[in-house]
């Protein structure tokens, strides 16, 4: 029996480490994918492990395996440094007959490993990109990052603010411009008044965050929020004197890139649950309040729609480009 090796980082993995790995398995009858971490990696092990877990599902020659990268040295030569790793990987693996790796120094890995090495796709032809500008730059090479990996990078966007102001509209007009998703305040699917309960508002956070993690999902590059916890807390305290401990744990589930803050300088509509007309600005300052005292920095959004989407639109592209 040919048993196979991959290493890697996986830092995230993309289409062109999953064509090095199934090119890898016709040349072998097992083949061990061997992903490394450190602590301090910019994306965790866990989530890049799990990512090869999900796509190499029901493949019974893959065998992946996650080592901690604590034997690796920089600061040697190659020869040296891939006699380390040849070093741990046997201790490891035991006995490798095959190692294809996109990587020259893979000769010399192999040479110390006592096995062949098979130079994959050197020159990046078939995946012109690198993990590194993946991180780097991952709305450019969007083609290349698989499915699983796309909701690490997808940027989540929250319109937040009081009641009126137009966020609604804004989601839902945005995320089809932007051919993406968007995600309503799903308190409307389960209240439809202002007498609620406790436990009430409870599932409405928890709603709230599986929402978001679904939709991010689908989601092209961003994803639009029309809430989030904290405007959750902000109600509950406002109609109830209370603010359940849970909502500030649901509170830290989803991290949002970028706040937009919706000004009051638009005509209040009542819908049939609006009941705060009287207090807007007293209901802004609460909102305010609350991104400043967290230390999370917001875009105020002001002037009539028209001038609100223009606005919002810009910011979306800033963000495209980077």
């Amino acid at each position: 029996m040919k048993r196979g090796l991959v290493i890697g980082k996986f830092m995230p993995v993309h289409t062109g480490h999953i064509a090095l790995i199934n090119f890898a398995t016709l040349h072998c009858d097992e083949l061990i994918v061997s992903m490394s971490y450190k602590d301090d990696d910019p994306i965790t092990g866990n989530f890049r492990f799990n990512w090869l877990n999900e796509i190499f599902e029901g493949e019974p020659k893959i065998k992946l395996a996650l080592v901690k990268d604590d034997f690796d040295n920089e600061s040697l030569d190659w020869p040296e440094r891939t006699k380390v790793w040849a070093s741990f990987l046997r201790k490891q693996y035991g006995t490798i007959d095959i190692l294809v790796s996109s990587e020259v120094y893979g000769y010399l890995l192999a040479d110390h490993l006592s096995c062949k090495h098979i130079l994959f796709d050197p020159d990046r032809r078939k995946n012109p990109v690198s993990a590194s500008l993946i991180r780097t730059k991952p709305f450019t090479y969007w083609e290349f990052i698989p499915a699983v990996v796309r909701p690490f990078f997808v940027k989540k966007i929250c319109f937040y603010g009081s009641e009126s102001t137009g966020k609604s509209f804004m989601a839902e007009k945005l995320a089809a411009h932007y051919q993406t998703e968007f995600v309503p305040e799903v308190a409307k699917e389960i209240v439809n008044s202002n007498e609620f309960t406790v436990e009430e508002i409870i599932k409405i956070g928890y709603v709230q965050v599986e929402r978001i993690k679904e939709k991010s999902k689908t989601a092209n590059k961003i994803l639009f929020c029309d809430t989030d916890a904290i405007t959750t807390q902000i109600y509950c305290r406002h109609y109830l004197g209370i603010v359940p401990e849970i909502l500030f744990e649901l509170e830290k589930e989803i991290i949002y890139n970028q706040y937009f803050l919706f000004d009051i300088d638009v005509p209040w509509v009542s819908d049939g649950m609006r009941d705060l007309g009287e207090q807007r600005e007293k209901i802004f300052e609460v909102f305010k309040i609350e991104l400043e005292k967290r230390g999370i920095p917001y875009l105020l959004v002001k002037g009539n729609y028209e001038e609100r989407l223009h606005f919002v639109k810009m910011e979306v592209d800033k963000m495209l480009d980077n």
